[in-house]
């Protein structure tokens, strides 16, 4: 028995086009801490060093800087978890090195322009 392959209705199939698209990348944001005089620089120190992973030497770099200019960029990264980066300095505490320290420092989120 033999048999033909009909190749016309093959030849008329819609062809499926597949589009690679480059998946996209969300806007970084950066994570500024603000200065105050209500936190010592051990507490600066300590917190970004829990908070951030810095080493000591790039925790003391930061809090430098923060107490000289009046603000420091501590990360740069996705809005969602710049959010909660935020919220984590808000939540490490009062510093108990100082009286009249009332609570935690504050930090504000800003998008990352390049």
């Amino acid at each position: 028995m033999t048999s033909t392959l009909d190749t016309t209705v093959l030849d008329q199939a819609p062809v499926a086009v597949i589009e690679k698209t480059k998946p996209r990348r969300q806007p970084p944001y950066h994570v500024i801490l603000l200065d105050d005089d209500d936190h010592t620089y051990v507490y600066v120190i300590s917190m970004l060093r829990k908070l951030f992973g810095c080493s000591e030497e790039k925790a003391f770099q930061l809090a430098y800087e923060v107490d000289h200019a009046g603000q420091v960029v501590v990360d740069t990264t996705t809005l969602e978890r710049a959010e909660f980066k935020r919220d984590q300095v808000h939540a490490f505490g009062r510093d108990w090195r100082i009286d009249r320290c009332q609570g935690s420092m504050s930090a504000t989120i800003r998008p990352a322009l390049d």
